[in-house]
């Protein structure tokens, strides 16, 4: 499991790729600022397909269009039962780190107005750690608006904070650069040929984002360090946040994908 089945997942989301599962198929949604992303595992917790959507419906942990989530986890959903075969009455869902109860209750209205019954609420660190097999340590969640910190001990969060700077001002930073627009500069940041030029360009916004970690975990024992989110994705971000941090940090081959996975696993 693992790694190796964040690898697989990943492949699946990007190509419509569909495995065959075993036991109950058990359907998770993540609501991220910059993309919707939907999966489904079996009764064993292997991955069995993914979807997903590039969208803005929701900014910093809020619902911003609400009958936009809607629509794109419905259209997903619809994706899935007819690449798996399998009708979804049921889902997990995830949800940022230190969100009050009314704004969950958003979320969860989301999914109910998509034809689906609340399976569970999961905090986004211990979706990720779930993916990634990890019950100890510190999750840094490099989000598109936000950078979040999480400790876990023994599969629990004892410590969580959000604080804003994310990919989107890795953006912004870019598209000052470079004199370009908006989604020129988030098509730049996204191509892997381009990050030797990108990397040094938003340097001081990862460093602004491994500060913020390191306030967080001041006087504390991380443990293990594990940088996940699509802005972790620049090739200098784990060297960057190791350098501010003062001890190593891991980062996955897929560090878009622990949450939107994890989500629907079984925990322990």
């Amino acid at each position: 499991m693992g790694r190796q089945a964040l690898k697989k997942f990943a492949k699946m989301v990007r190509t419509g790729e569909v495995a065959e599962g075993s036991g109950e198929y058990r359907l998770g949604i993540d609501l991220g600022t910059a993309n919707i992303v939907l999966s489904v595992v079996d009764g064993s917790n292997n991955p069995v397909a993914g979807a997903w959507r590039h969208s803005t419906v929701v900014r910093d942990g809020i619902v911003v269009d609400w009958l936009g989530a809607v629509r794109a986890v419905q259209e997903l959903k619809e994706e899935l039962t007819t690449s798996t075969g399998h009708a979804f009455d049921r889902a997990a869902f995830t949800i940022p780190p230190g969100i009050d109860e009314a704004t969950v209750k958003v979320f969860a209205n989301v999914v109910q107005a998509a034809d689906l019954e609340v399976d569970e609420v999961v905090d986004e660190p211990v979706a990720a750690a779930t993916a990634l097999g990890i019950t100890d340590g510190t999750i840094i969640d490099v989000g598109h608006g936000t950078t979040g910190v999480s400790l876990l001990n023994d599969g629990k969060v004892t410590l969580s904070i959000d604080e804003p700077t994310g990919g989107h001002h890795m953006t912004l930073v870019i598209a000052g650069a470079m004199g370009v627009d908006y989604e020129e500069a988030e098509k730049f940041k996204k191509t892997a040929k381009n990050a030797n030029i990108a990397g040094p360009l938003v340097r001081p916004t990862l460093e602004k984002m491994a500060t913020i970690a390191a306030r967080a975990l001041e006087g504390r024992d991380p443990g293990t360090i594990t940088l996940v989110g699509g802005a972790a994705s620049l090739p200098n971000a784990t060297g960057v946040f190791s350098q501010v941090l003062g001890h190593p940090v891991e980062c996955p081959a897929e560090p878009l994908f622990p949450t939107p996975l994890g989500v629907a696993m079984r925990r322990p």
